[in-house]
């Protein structure tokens, strides 16, 4: 499907993979709402995009409901319709249980899994109403499979994947779509966020055997579920890193 001049919101689009998705989409000739904390990047970006598509910047924290409905209130008022809901924003905090990062933990609820419900419940209404769309959640591998040392995390992004499962069950006969993305280990911040020592110990003496992907094999995976036919649901993608050859 020809997806030129649909809209799409993105959460977490000062960076990383929200960056690469609007970079690819802009690219296809969709008009992008950027969304994140960060402004001045959001407007560093949407000057790049603007050569090839419409950009607008919308500041919000995820964290806050009544932010995320106005990012949902100025894409509408910006361009009539919203097509598209990129719900990109996460934090990923590494750590072990015993060592009790309970504000981490918090944090990690807060934006990776209430951002995704307070972006549904904004946009939800007018996808149903308009009998067409596509809710897009950014998971993560860890939320297939669980490591020692990131917990909370993965349960917050198998959260994410039950979350896009039920609610692909739920919009089934809405023509409102949705797909749930997880990719393992990306070339971005988010891995810098991590404060427990013993697992930066672990980091520091672990020799990795993959090479991380890039945030655009992402952004090709996210292009591609939005690009299909009508009829064709895209549920679950997993992209994950090759392994370095023996």
């Amino acid at each position: 499907m020809n997806i030129q001049g649909k809209v799409a919101i993105i959460t977490g689009a000062s960076s990383g993979i929200g960056e690469a998705i609007a970079l690819q989409l802009a690219e296809q000739g969709v008009q992008v709402v950027l969304s994140a904390r960060r402004v001045e990047r959001l407007e560093n970006l949407a000057r790049k995009i603007e050569e090839k598509s419409n950009a607008l910047v919308v500041q919000a924290d995820v964290t806050k409901k009544e932010e995320v409905e106005n990012v949902v209130k100025k894409a509408q008022e910006a361009f009539g319709r919203i097509d598209f809901l990129i719900n990109n924003a996460g934090v990923m905090y590494r750590s072990f249980l015993k060592n009790d990062h309970v504000d981490e933990w918090e944090k990690m609820i807060d934006v990776n899994i209430k951002g995704v419900l307070y972006g549904v419940h904004a946009v939800l209404p007018k996808l149903i109403e308009q009998g067409s769309g596509h809710i897009v959640n950014v998971s993560s591998v860890a939320g297939h499979e669980i490591s020692r040392s990131n917990v909370v995390y993965g349960a917050t992004k198998y959260a994410v994947r039950a979350l896009s499962m039920g609610l692909e069950k739920e919009l089934a006969k809405t023509g409102v779509r949705v797909t749930n993305v997880s990719p393992g280990m990306v070339e971005t911040e988010l891995s810098g966020h991590t404060t427990d020592e013993e697992v930066l110990e672990i980091s520091r003496n672990h020799q990795s055997t993959v090479n991380p992907l890039e945030p655009g094999d992402i952004a090709r995976a996210v292009s591609f579920a939005l690009s299909q036919p009508e009829n064709v649901n895209v549920n679950e993608v997993t992209v994950r890193p090759m392994h370095h050859k023996q």
